[in-house]
């Protein structure tokens, strides 16, 4: 199939909490480093990619953040409130957002805040999205063009995402006939198309994690007939030590330790660097050192089990590794590191 980055659409979802939405903007740095007019798409409140570039955000609007990267938001109950304002064509789409009507609308039709989004999110595939920008400056340029080469959409967490990847299908068992039902078509096939649309699930290196993501495989083939294109393994750990060089560290600690025992401290000088302060910092570092290869090994073992799952489906796994970043703050140059690891590999 070729490059992730060759799709028109790329859906990121996983577990909630193991760094999906920076993984997220991670591709679509990546995507713009080679060049594609990429935009990263968030739906409801989130705003981390504007965030990061200390961008001002507004709904609705496509932000420029950098050369060839954009960013969107997609609020669900305003795109519902949008498509019932183009059919009555008086109320404000805020104003009825908020009305109870409005609420009682939206509970009473299964997916269809979920449909507008998608149907919004189809848009900027196509290249009929809005952009803050002015026409002649916008990605569409002046021939028609795509908007956008990629979009990558900031999916919510696996559940939620797979309720928002099925909303087409449950929208049409209500209304099956007319403009929206063809348009709720259109959607899945946009979704269901190996070519034009990628899925990646992004875990981490844990039982409860790893779980998620099989059973995250398992509603997309159910769903939509699909399999995850890759999963991103976030936060790992580098196994440094083997056994050995674990026993010698020990071997060298009780060293240390006995030296600095009492029997030890009344023949040696005071100024002798062998103390019972030093005997705790070497004991200290070699627990942190057990504590770090047991936590990679743990991790190599739910990878494995990731890889051999997906083989078990006669499906070659795309398995790609993130490693823990120890930086005080998690910010855009880190993303960006991020972004360079995986630009070569997908």
């Amino acid at each position: 199939m070729g490059s992730l980055l060759e799709r028109k659409l790329i859906v990121v979802t996983g577990k909630g909490g193991v760094g999906k939405s920076t993984l997220a903007g991670a591709l679509g740095l990546a995507a713009a480093g080679r060049g594609l007019r990429t935009i990263v798409v968030e739906l409801g409140a989130q705003r981390h990619l504007p965030d990061l570039f200390a961008s001002a955000h507004d709904d609705g609007r496509e932000i420029e953040l950098q050369e060839n990267l954009w960013s969107a938001t997609i609020d669900p109950d305003r795109a519902l409130a949008e498509w019932l304002q183009a059919l009555t064509g008086r109320i404000s789409a805020r104003l009825l957002a908020s009305s109870s009507t409005f609420q009682y609308f939206a509970a009473a039709a299964p997916g269809a805040k979920e449909l507008m989004s998608m149907l919004k999110l189809r848009e900027l595939c196509e290249g009929r999205g809005r952009t803050g920008r002015a026409a002649s400056d916008s990605p569409s340029g002046k021939h028609g063009r795509a908007a956008y080469d990629l979009v990558v959409l900031d999916a919510p967490a696996s559940g939620h995402a797979l309720a928002l990847l099925r909303s087409p299908q449950t929208f049409s068992a209500i209304v099956r006939v007319g403009p929206l039902a063809e348009q709720a078509q259109q959607v899945r096939q946009l979704l269901e198309d190996p070519s034009r649309t990628g899925y990646v699930a992004v875990t981490h290196a844990s039982e409860m994690a790893v779980t998620e993501t099989l059973e995250l495989e398992e509603g997309l083939r159910r769903e939509l007939d699909r399999d995850l294109d890759a999963v991103i393994v976030n936060g790992t750990m580098p196994r440094r030590f083997t056994r050995e060089e674990l026993e010698r560290i020990s071997a060298v600690v009780e060293g240390i330790s006995a030296m600095a025992g009492p029997g030890h401290a009344a023949k040696t000088p005071k100024t002798s660097p062998t103390s019972t302060r030093d005997a705790a910092i070497a004991d200290t570092a070699a627990q942190m050192a057990r504590t770090v290869n047991d936590r990679a090994r743990v991790q190599l073992a739910q990878i494995a089990r990731l890889r051999r799952q997906r083989f078990a489906e006669g499906e070659p796994p795309v398995v790609l590794t993130v490693p823990f970043a120890f930086v005080p703050v998690f910010d855009l140059p880190a993303v960006r590191r991020i972004g360079d690891r995986l630009a070569g590999k997908i």
